[in-house]
């Protein structure tokens, strides 16, 4: 999968949620094939934006799913009043997934740096998998030990990690094989943050955002200020 870098700046769409929604394709992570490669970016606004602030945000999902522990965990209870990070993807994949999910951690370590422990201390980063056939609690904490292993891991029914990945915008089809036989999974590939004031949410993230757009944005976050 090719990706395509271009300058990024943030911007509030009049257009929210809904508009955004609309745009955002599917990409299937380590296909190799290049007609796969999505962007979310809207007709009109020039380059991809790293941060696109809603003027209408989501609703978080109903999710209740099966954590790394094996135990329930019900998202809207379990992140209540916390600045939530949410990404749908899958251990398998050798490209994007993994390489938002090292982003994320990593600007987390470095904004450690600057905020106060409590204040870091209610973040929440959130991966749930669109291939929870394999990914099993004990293969996502195994994946996830080696990225950050504070980092909710998220496995369960398939139709039920549709639907919720669905009220955010982002599209999940069930893992195929492709021509050579291997399983691949086609899923947005969107990061969206919730803010611990109104638990809505309200910034979405493409593909191309970087490890400095999230360590810029985290304090923000953290106090649901936009970035």
């Amino acid at each position: 999968m090719k990706f395509t870098k271009t300058k990024t700046k943030k911007k509030t769409f009049a257009a929210g949620a809904l508009l955004v929604a609309a745009v955002l394709t599917l990409s299937a992570c380590g296909t190799g094939d290049d007609s796969t490669t999505s962007v979310a970016e809207v007709s009109d606004t020039g380059p991809q934006q790293a941060a696109t602030v809603l003027d209408q945000p989501f609703t978080k999902p109903d999710l209740v799913l099966t954590d790394t522990n094996g135990k329930t965990y019900d998202l809207r209870k379990e992140t209540e009043g916390k600045p939530t990070l949410i990404y749908f993807g899958y251990t398998n994949c050798p490209d994007v997934c993994p390489l938002t999910m090292n982003n994320l951690a990593v600007a987390k370590k470095e904004v450690a740096k600057k905020v106060s422990k409590s204040e870091l201390a209610n973040l929440r980063l959130v991966f749930v998998t669109t291939d929870p056939e394999r990914d099993t609690p004990a293969e996502l904490g195994k994946w996830l030990k080696g990225i950050d292993s504070e980092i909710v891991g998220l496995t369960g029914d398939f139709d039920k990690i549709q639907a919720g990945a669905r009220t955010l915008g982002i599209s999940i089809n069930p893992p195929t094989k492709d021509k050579n036989g291997k399983t691949v999974s086609e899923h947005g590939t969107q990061v969206i943050a919730f803010s611990p004031k109104t638990d809505g949410g309200y910034v979405l993230y493409g593909e191309d955002a970087t490890v400095q757009d999230y360590e810029k944005d985290l304090p923000k976050l953290l106090k649901g200020e936009k970035p």
